[in-house]
């Protein structure tokens, strides 16, 4: 049963050790504001989706009660709603909240947050995860992000640093409605916006959300190809840093299931120093094509002999 951290009596509340050695509780639910929701999350759930001017749902998973007080103070007001989630939340309930984003410290998730982490992004939920915990690496970073995590900063950060990476990340998925739901064929491949989801042959890809928002948006670009810095600002919402390979890493993982799904056909080509094109050709001609290809980029006999 889901339970939140604010929700629970005074007597049972859970201490934590702050810096200076002192023990402070978290806060009773009429001490900072949140939604007046059931303990069970059944009402996120219900809720009709937002639209419009209608406040941000904000769920939240941390158990750090100096940073519970300071961010209900400043989502209230922003005359956000929000929710602070107990982490036995079960996953398939957590993935069908109605909320607009999940902030997430991992570390309240122990040595599970992995694959926590990784079956709620398979989960394709409909809300924005940006992970807002302790110090990690590099690496930690960018596999969160690969993962499929929309976000990632790190504790100790300013709540109107949170504040805008939450509106950066929500404020794309605003931007992209209303949906197009109208289903689109490319080959074998039926691309169904209303779902989330991509099909061959009625049977799904299985694909993540942000694999799904990656073959919708090179869909979308009929046979034109997507440069990558385009691609990573469109799904991240930031500018792509030279070095970085998470576009070329989602490609990959797209690839992959689409030649399971449809092997007779290739789908994605690469257009080498400019970025990606999604069109259905035969396999044969598509290896004929990148041979063609290869042999031009390599220096004739010709040419080496002089």
């Amino acid at each position: 049963m889901e339970t939140s951290t604010l929700a629970r009596p005074a007597s049972r509340q859970r201490a934590k050790r702050t810096t200076r050695g002192r023990r402070t509780a978290v806060p009773a639910v009429d001490q900072a504001p949140s939604l007046e929701l059931g303990g069970d999350g059944s009402d996120l759930a219900s809720a009709a989706p937002l639209a419009g001017p209608t406040p941000l749902r904000v769920g939240v998973l941390d158990d750090d009660s100096g940073f519970l007080l300071v961010l209900a103070k400043r989502l209230e007001g922003l005359g956000w709603k929000h929710r602070v989630l107990a982490p036995a939340v079960p996953m398939k309930r957590l993935a069908a909240m109605r909320i607009d984003v999940l902030v997430v410290d991992t570390a309240v998730l122990g040595a599970r947050s992995w694959s926590w982490l990784e079956r709620l992004c398979q989960a394709s939920p409909e809300f924005r995860i940006v992970v807002c915990t302790g110090s990690s690496t590099v690496t930690e970073r960018v596999r969160g992000l690969q993962m499929g995590v929309d976000d990632w900063l790190t504790k100790p950060c300013h709540t109107e640093e949170l504040v805008a990476r939450i509106e950066s990340v929500v404020g794309r998925l605003r931007r992209r409605e209303p949906r197009e739901f109208e289903p689109v064929m490319v080959g074998e491949v039926e691309i169904r916006g209303d779902r989330y989801q991509a099909y061959v042959g009625g049977r799904s890809l299985g694909l993540t959300r942000r694999e799904f928002e990656l073959i919708e948006l090179l869909a979308a670009a009929g046979d034109e190809a997507v440069e990558r810095e385009l691609i990573y600002e469109q799904l991240w919402g930031y500018p792509m840093l030279r070095s970085d390979r998470s576009v070329d890493v989602f490609v990959h993982k797209l690839r992959r299931k689409l030649a399971l799904a449809s092997p007779t056909w290739s789908y994605i080509h690469t257009h080498w120093g400019l970025g990606y094109q999604f069109a259905a050709q035969p396999v044969e001609e598509a290896e004929a094509m990148l041979l063609d290809l290869d042999s031009a980029r390599e220096p004739s006999p010709a040419r080496l002999a002089a």
